[in-house]
Formats: structure tokens, sequence, C-alpha cells
């Protein structure tokens, strides 16, 4: 009798973390632009309507590119970093470290940077959690409870300290990177991938060169 097959370990989405202030900016700005090329385009005269062309080719794909594009995908094998002009994908095994200095950045196994900029570093956040941290307890790297205000009371609840939010995060990716093994540590043996953003360029770019001609010509 044969033993049964043991079911097969379930697969989870990824989890994505994305800045919700870059998003609320992002749509506040494509509302503002379309308001005001799209007057341009309908009661402009001469090069009016063309000039606001060229400035929708060239400010919406960069406002998208820098507040609705940046997103960081992970799960258990791979993190995938989707930066303005940039996608970049890495199995955790090709991770050297993550971390937040005054930006948040993934570190790659032959020394190559990137930057998370779907996980920005706010100091003001990092000062609020400091000050909470300080008037709550917690327990130090030997269990015991920091003698921090009304440490008496209710201690039990308290096991660590508040963070920011971009501190808390880099430490979930950190943790899923240790989690995957130890990185290889060889340049140019990463099996990740790197993919330029021409859908964001390419319009970019054109609405530059539409800007510059009609410019030159008066």
């Amino acid at each position: 009798m044969t033993s049964p097959t043991p079911p097969a370990e379930p697969q989870y989405a990824d989890r994505t973390h994305r800045s919700t202030s870059a998003l609320v900016c992002g749509v506040l700005l494509l509302a503002l632009v379309g308001v005001m090329a799209g007057d341009a385009l309908i009661r402009g005269e001469g090069q009016a309507p063309w000039l606001a062309l060229a400035a929708l080719l060239t400010a919406v794909p960069l406002i998208v590119a820098f507040t609705l594009r940046p997103v960081v995908s992970v799960n258990a094998e791979r993190i995938r970093i989707r930066n303005p002009f940039r996608t970049i994908q890495l199995p955790w095994t090709e991770v050297a470290d993550v971390r937040a200095g005054y930006s948040s950045e993934l570190i790659a196994a032959g020394g190559t940077k990137y930057q998370l900029w779907a996980i920005p570093v706010s100091l003001r956040d990092r000062k609020r959690a400091s000050r909470a941290a300080a008037r709550t307890p917690h327990k130090d790297a030997y269990g015991r409870f920091s003698p921090g205000a009304g440490a008496g009371t209710d201690a039990h609840r308290h096991t660590a300290p508040p963070v920011a939010a971009a501190d808390q995060t880099i430490m979930e990716l950190r943790d899923l990177a240790e989690r995957a093994g130890d990185p290889k540590g060889e340049a140019g043996a990463t099996t990740g991938s790197v993919r330029w953003a021409y859908e964001v360029i390419a319009p970019a770019v054109a609405g530059v060169v539409l800007f510059v001609v009609l410019w030159a010509m008066g």
C-alpha cells in the first residue's frame, strides 16, 4: 500500500508595499495637470494646444513614474522592486542586506544598490516613534522591562518599542532575506533581472522633443 502523497505547500499572493501619500499626491497632480492642459487644448489658440499636448506628454508619465508606479512586491522566494524608471527582481538568496538610512535601499550580493522608492523614510515619523518608545515600557535584550514612564503599569503587555513604519517594513524585508539563506556573495552571479520602463521614458522624451521644437519655431 502506497503512502498518500503529501499535500503541496500553499501558494501565497505577493505582499505589496507602497506609499499612500505618494498615491494621493499623484492623483491630485494628475487632476491638476489634466484640468490645466485640457483647458488649453479646448480653448487655446495658435501653438497653445500643441504646447499643452507637449506638456501632457512630458508631465503625465513623470508624475505616474514618481508617485503611482513605485511598489515593492515580496513573497517567500523573491523581491520585486518597481522604481520610477526600472523594475528589479531578485531572489532572496541574492540579497545581501536591506536597510534604511535617509532612504530605503537594497544591496544585492554583488554589491549593487537599489533604492526602494515605494518605502520612503520619514524623519518626522522616526522622531514620533522615538518619543513613543521613550514613554512605552518594553523588554531589553535580557527580558527586563525598561524604566520608562508607566513601566509599573501593564508592563507585561509591552514586548517591543514602537518603530517608524518604514523601519518596520525594512525589518520585515530583512527577516525574509535572512530566512531565505545567506547570499552567494559572488559578483555577477545574480539570477535576477533589471528592466527599464520604456513605457514611461519614451512618452516623456517625446514630450520634451515636441516642446523644444515648438519653442524653437516660436
